[in-house]
């Protein structure tokens, strides 16, 4: 990978032809910035403001001796996305800033409909589990885990973005891994199976069949619920008990349930006169479910774009 030039050094591109040659490589390599970014921020909003800021440099920069332009602008995004990351962190250091449980923008499409920038976006199928959990990471943590873990890139060339040696980079991205897997488990790869839970899940509230509900919930699931305002209406419940004791409020969604891929994985979006109140992710291992992750936030519900989802029957 490339290392990213001085931006005030160099002078800008002037020439028509070369600004829409620049322009048309560099969409060549937006869907990758964008699943880089996604990945780092768990913001869909704070990726697409990085994408920008990345083009901004790259209009600034003369490139014409970069043999690996993708190489290159990895490193500039990563570097923008390492500081809004910082700058979060240092948020957060207020009591009153720090969120207890973020659930990070979803990726929601249907079942039967491709978008093909999704695909792209999902293709390490990071799951929306994974994502709440790499919010727990440091900034130069998560920096590590994404660009070695998810992206391949070798260890020597992450290691000067976060001011480390490549020794202390990879103790950094092993350090990543470990809460990782401690927290969020790989799901089933058989998506029918991962929807059958959901379903046995959902109807299972439905009839108000409390032990139908601890067959399909893990011993120790762990539900995660993210409401908004401020991290005041975040809830963390824990223990298959606990969380089929919440039957009653499950099955008061049940006539709104819209099946959904969430993040690649199934899930359900809750729709009320074309308005989503809800969105729900499932990570289901060996057919039980081990965790359930909520976005309940009216802002940012509010925000999303329903148009890929199936229509109701």
């Amino acid at each position: 990978m490339d290392e990213i030039s001085s931006p005030e050094a160099v002078a800008a591109h002037t020439d028509p032809a070369d600004m829409a040659d620049l322009t048309e490589r560099f969409e060549e390599h937006r869907g990758h910035l964008r699943a880089v970014s996604y990945r780092m921020l768990g913001s869909l909003s704070e990726a697409d403001d990085a994408i920008q800021e990345t083009w901004l440099r790259l209009e600034r920069t003369d490139v014409s001796e970069v043999e690996n332009l993708g190489g290159w602008l990895t490193t500039v995004i990563s570097r923008i996305c390492l500081n809004m990351l910082r700058s979060r962190e240092q948020r957060r250091e207020d009591p009153m800033e720090r969120l207890e449980t973020r659930i990070p923008d979803p990726l929601i499409r249907s079942e039967r409909r491709i978008d093909p920038e999704q695909e792209v976006m999902l293709a390490d199928s990071v799951g929306l589990a994974l994502m709440v959990v790499m919010e727990s990471l440091s900034p130069a943590e998560r920096l590590a885990f994404v660009l070695h873990d998810m992206f391949a890139v070798p260890f020597e060339e992450i290691a000067p973005l976060v001011e480390k040696t490549s020794a202390a980079t990879r103790q950094l991205a092993s350090r990543a891994r470990r809460k990782v897997q401690g927290q969020a488990p790989a799901p089933d790869k058989d998506l029918a199976r991962q929807r059958e839970a959901v379903d046995a899940f959902f109807a299972a509230a439905r009839d108000g069949r409390f032990e139908a509900l601890l067959s399909v919930l893990d011993p120790d699931v762990v539900l995660r619920s993210d409401g908004g305002a401020g991290g005041a209406l975040t809830v963390v419940l824990t223990g298959a008990r606990t969380v089929a004791g919440q039957a009653v409020t499950y099955s008061s969604l049940v006539p709104f349930v819209r099946p959904a891929l969430i993040n690649g994985a199934a899930g359900v979006v809750v729709v009320r006169k074309d308005r989503a109140v809800s969105v729900m992710a499932f990570t289901v291992v060996e057919g039980r479910i081990v965790a359930i992750d909520v976005l309940s936030d009216p802002e940012r519900l509010g925000a999303l774009d329903l148009s890929s989802l199936d229509p109701e029957d």
